[in-house]
């Protein structure tokens, strides 16, 4: 399917000219019937060779109706732009040539009604310099009369090669803009809406904000649908349950699939200083914001309420004032906040050397979830340079950054710390982090971050042969021989201990550094209290390495020693860096 809007002066035929094209009335309210002009959206549909199904969205003309037009004109991909041969060119298709530049519409049809009352070629001249200036320079152009079927074969001819070039994503999230909602007997609750992307199937949950709604049934030009891929006119069976505050301009969204943007860093593009409080137009939705300058082409908007707004987005900022038109494309929808003087000059020159793909979206971040970028509309390849450790993404420079940072934290600690402690010292966003980070003299001891001093190559071999002999059996200590047999006495015991090689834990019992901090989780698990056994038995070791373990544990405050000299307990909660 394909979706056009109209766009154009008051009582310039844009209705008559849908009527003689589709053969259905756009002007559904008495009130528009009366006064002879369009107040509301207006919505038929006819078929295209080449194209198929056509909607269109017959938007009204009247000043007063502004919003409603741009409700209208947002989702569309496409638009029809009618002048009349017996006028002058009107202030209101100024208005509304001016909204569609500003949205970046690139397909569209001027069309020149009424030539039977006058002669056209006027009225073309005007309109084709006007439009030359905006995004839809050089678009077809065609003269026609809507009361006498004059050129309506070449303008059919015009909508079929223009809809047939607009691209289509039905891969994409999909993001509903409503601009109708009522109630049917039997039915429930009823949306409509501009589908512009993506894929809606009756079976659907869909998301307006932190509620879901579930779609019954799918209509689109007046069928029954199993599904609908944008851009198409799509109707939506909600029930009778549907959450507060659905209405005209809520949208409706793929769940997860989109982030809640109060803020948001754009460029402007318009004449004249953007007022402080505009009103921001997108979909069908009005909010308004407070805006920010940042330079002379980038401002930055706060919004009243939350809108799911990417990367790249087009938006419209009116002055309610002197209605004047900005158009503004979403560069940040997830901005990072002013936090020191001089941030927004800062910010304003970022701004100016801007690139939308993923590498330099990372390296302005540091960091970031895949999910959340995703959310934000920032795809591509992952850059080869960054690191991904499970949902995070992390640049190389801030990688570089977060390791000497580590290595600065575990410096000085012969035993070294947790990897829980080393992140919420370092400031990481998640403990996972650390394992990726580890690179040498840094290491991971059982489940501790350890500095490695250097050790000449004979030590070096002997602490590599008991580190693999303890990784898959951390509390089965090397016996004596086997101690002596990789070159390690008493002395060399002692000095490893001290650089936090090894825990040492006397009468030549060894393990790995964190040790005890694992020995600690695995008796947390026990019944309360335990015995010696017990212990020996979950830790799956023997007396030897247990009796001086737990002696380790209780002088650590790890454990604590019953009055019976028989039984111990868990001291909870565990020590810092446990």
């Amino acid at each position: 399917m394909a979706v056009v809007a109209t766009a154009g002066h008051v009582d310039h035929g844009k209705s008559t000219l849908v009527r003689a094209l589709t053969g259905q009335d756009p002007d559904r309210l008495q009130e528009e019937h009366r006064r002879g002009l369009s107040i509301e959206l207006g919505y038929c549909w006819t078929e295209l060779d080449g194209v198929g199904d056509v909607a269109f969205v017959d938007v009204p003309g009247h000043e007063r109706f502004l919003s409603t037009t741009l409700s209208g004109l947002g989702p569309v991909p496409a638009v029809m732009l009618v002048v009349a041969a017996d006028d002058p060119w009107m202030p209101q298709a100024a208005e509304h040539l001016a909204a569609i530049d500003a949205l970046g519409i690139r397909h569209g049809v001027l069309v020149v009604t009424r030539s039977d009352l006058a002669d056209p070629t006027p009225a073309l001249a005007r309109a084709r310099s006007e439009v030359d200036r905006t995004s839809l320079a050089g678009c077809p152009a065609v003269v026609v009369s809507g009361r006498t079927g004059t050129g309506l074969g070449d303008l059919r001819t015009a909508l079929s090669e223009t809809l047939g070039a607009v691209e289509t994503h039905p891969e994409a999230d999909a993001r509903l803009w409503l601009d109708r909602i009522f109630s049917v007997a039997g039915a429930g609750t009823v949306v409509t809406a501009t589908l512009p992307e993506g894929v809606v199937r009756a079976g659907d949950d869909l998301a307006f904000g932190r509620e879901q709604v579930h779609v019954r049934g799918v209509e689109s030009l007046g069928r029954k649908m199993p599904e609908v891929t944008g851009p198409a006119r799509v109707a939506l069976r909600l029930g009778g349950r549907v959450p507060r505050g659905l209405g005209r301009g809520s949208v409706l969204v793929t769940p997860g699939a989109y982030a809640d943007v109060g803020e948001a860093d754009v460029r402007l593009r318009g004449d004249g200083r953007l007022p402080a409080r505009p009103l921001l137009h997108v979909g069908s939705a009005r909010v308004a914001v407070r805006a920010r300058p940042l330079g002379d082409r980038h401002a930055r908007l706060r919004l009243e309420s939350p809108l799911p707004l990417r990367h790249g987005d087009r938006v419209v900022l009116r002055d309610p004032g002197s209605r004047t038109l900005w158009g503004a494309d979403v560069l940040d929808a997830d901005p990072p906040p002013f936090t020191r003087r001089g941030a927004a000059r800062t910010r304003a020159t970022v701004l100016e050397d801007w690139r939308p793909d993923l590498a330099a979206e990372l390296e302005r971040r540091g960091f970031a979830r895949a999910s959340r970028l995703r959310q934000l509309g920032v795809t591509g390849p992952v850059p080869a340079s960054a690191t991904a450790i499970g949902d995070w993404l992390v640049s190389a420079h801030q990688a570089s950054i977060w390791r000497d940072s580590l290595f600065t934290a575990v410096d000085g600690q012969p035993s070294g710390i947790s990897t829980a402690a080393a992140a919420r010292v370092v400031g990481l966003p998640d403990p996972e982090l650390v394992a990726a980070l580890t690179a040498a003299p840094l290491r991971l001891l059982a489940g501790r971050l350890v500095a490695e001093s250097a050790l000449p190559d004979d030590l070096q071999a002997a602490l590599d042969t008991v580190r693999a002999r303890l990784a898959d059996a951390p509390f089965i200590a090397p016996t004596a021989v086997e101690l002596g047999a990789a070159g390690l006495d008493r002395r060399l015991l002692a000095r490893l201990g001290r650089d936090g090689q090894l825990l040492v834990l006397g009468d030549g019992v060894v393990l790995l550094p964190g040790a005890d901090s694992q020995a600690y989780r695995v008796l947390a698990a026990l019944p309360q209290p335990f015995t010696t056994s017990q212990a020996r038995q979950a830790l799956g070791t023997s007396r030897r390495v247990v009796l001086p373990l737990l002696a380790h544990m209780d002088r650590t405050g790890r454990t604590v020693r019953l009055a019976d000299d028989m039984r111990r307990v868990i001291r909870r909660p565990a020590p810092t860096g446990a």
